[in-house]
């Protein structure tokens, strides 16, 4: 009876291998049916005021407003890309003098999607969060830019976060809207003895990721607002875009991979700068709670709240969110005070 038990065993096992075999085979033919549309280069999907610069081998496509100071770095969140500051780049950029620039974080939008293991065994995974925080800098030396006020909206801001951590000098002030600093998507709580299994299946991921995103993003991004009625069927559109970039899937599946918890909380108090925490008051993504947190930990912070308003205030309330920027500005006389009053009552 065990003979014949080991035997069934053998067996199963067997039947096991091969239907797992047929399985996989028949997703690597089924998958790219999935995707969609055929992959295109980000030149090809760019607007005309885009621009493109190499830093530290990744295509960084970016837009500018403005010549001078203060400088605008303004920093999108996950599933979005510089298409969230449309509303609020070029009003920003009237400010006397000043500068604003806003770029496609790694994975998003239409910066190109390195295939970073494939370049050599020394190369540094760009979609890392503290990659990020770096390519910040090397952006701003590309563009013999000194220092900037790094406006960071949900994991932009805990990335703006980072670089004034590592890079406090680079950085004049904070604005940080709806920063995902004491809560995080799932997969930065994954385990680390997980994440090597993880890496042996990229291939299944690099497979399925444009197929999971387009399944989600739209109910994602409606999360985001308070009012969903505002979110046109264009601006949808428009954030699809990017999974039609070559390696979309590829950059997406990476960036899970090197998504980690930065433990944030225990550094805030070493962040000196002025800081403005800007939260919608209905943000069901960063909640109200986590930003008045964030205010009280940061030695330079101050909170306000945008009545009826999502975790995209940028998009949904640019023109509050503005007025509270330029606050800010006039406050710590970050911006030239030549007609800086009549740039405070347009946003009125």
């Amino acid at each position: 009876m065990r003979r014949f038990r080991r035997i069934l065993g053998t067996l199963l096992l067997l039947l096991g291998l091969l239907i797992g075999t047929w399985l996989i085979n028949l997703l690597r033919w089924v998958a790219p049916l999935l995707r969609g549309k055929t992959t295109v280069t980000p030149e090809q999907l760019a607007d005309a005021d885009s621009q493109f610069i190499n830093v530290q081998n990744v295509f960084v496509h970016y837009k500018q407003m403005g010549t001078g100071k203060p400088v605008f770095i303004l920093l999108h969140g996950s599933f979005l890309s510089l298409f969230s500051w449309r509303e609020v780049m070029s009003p920003l950029a009237e400010n006397p003098g000043a500068t604003t620039i806003a770029f496609d974080r790694p994975a998003f939008g239409l910066t190109n999607r390195p295939m970073w293991q494939l370049q050599s065994a020394e190369a540094e995974n760009p979609y890392s969060p503290e990659a990020q925080a770096d390519l910040i800098i090397a952006l701003l030396d590309a563009l013999g830019i000194e220092q900037a006020i790094l406006v960071g909206n949900s994991t932009g801001g805990t990335i703006a976060l980072l670089t004034a951590l590592r890079h406090p000098e680079r950085v004049q002030a904070l604005i940080l809207v709806g920063a995902m600093v004491y809560s995080g998507y799932p997969v930065s709580e994954l385990p680390g003895w997980l994440r090597p299994l993880l890496r042996h299946i990229s291939w299944l991921g690099h497979m399925t990721m444009r197929v999971v995103i387009n399944a989600t993003q739209d109910k994602v991004i409606s999360s985001f607002w308070y009012d969903p009625s505002r979110l046109t069927p264009d601006i949808l559109e428009h954030y699809k875009q990017s999974l039609q970039v070559q390696n979309a899937d590829y950059a997406s599946w990476e960036l899970i991979l090197a998504t980690h918890h930065l433990n944030l909380e225990q550094q805030l108090d070493q962040i000196t700068v002025p800081t403005l925490i800007i939260s919608g008051e209905h943000d069901r993504a960063v909640p109200v709670e986590q930003s008045t947190r964030l205010a009280e930990a940061l030695p330079q912070a101050h909170l306000v709240l945008i009545p009826e308003c999502g975790h995209l205030p940028q998009e949904e309330c640019p023109q509050r969110f503005l007025h509270h920027i330029q606050d800010f500005l006039n406050e710590h006389r970050l911006t030239a005070s030549d007609g800086t009053e009549k740039q405070h009552d347009a946003y009125l």
